[in-house]
């Protein structure tokens, strides 16, 4: 079983960044690939990033590339997201997700994922 805690989320103008964190319990963490998807109001969940659990391999939507980074430490049993370049397009609930021995790219589907976390909110404003 695995817990999982978003932080960092709020409100920025267009054009700034943010930080979202998500602090995994339980034991072995490296043996989870974790990813971040988001949703807007009235629109479905979607895939944002992914990593796997040595941090090797990561993926990205189209939307975010170039923009968003995913990292691990793995020590500290966390995973984040760094959101620069943030567009009114990015405000949505973003939710961080895991399962255990599964690839990044395969934790693109939200049908691979085993464990979410409550959510945190990111508002960008125009």
């Amino acid at each position: 079983q695995v817990q999982l805690v978003e932080s960092g989320g709020g409100l920025v103008q267009a054009g700034g960044s943010l930080r979202l964190s998500c602090a995994a319990s339980g034991r072995t963490f490296s043996n989870y690939a974790m990813a971040w998807f988001r949703q807007a109001p009235g629109k479905e969940r979607e895939f944002v990033a992914s990593i796997s659990g040595s941090g090797g391999s990561t993926f990205y939507a189209d939307s975010v590339k170039d923009r968003f980074t995913i990292s691990r430490d793995n020590a500290k049993n966390t995973v984040y997201l760094q959101m620069n370049s943030l567009k009114p397009e990015d405000t949505a609930v973003y939710y961080c997700a895991a399962d255990s021995f599964r690839s990044a790219q395969a934790m693109r589907r939200i049908a691979n994922v085993k464990y979410w976390g409550q959510g945190t909110q990111v508002t960008v404003s125009s």
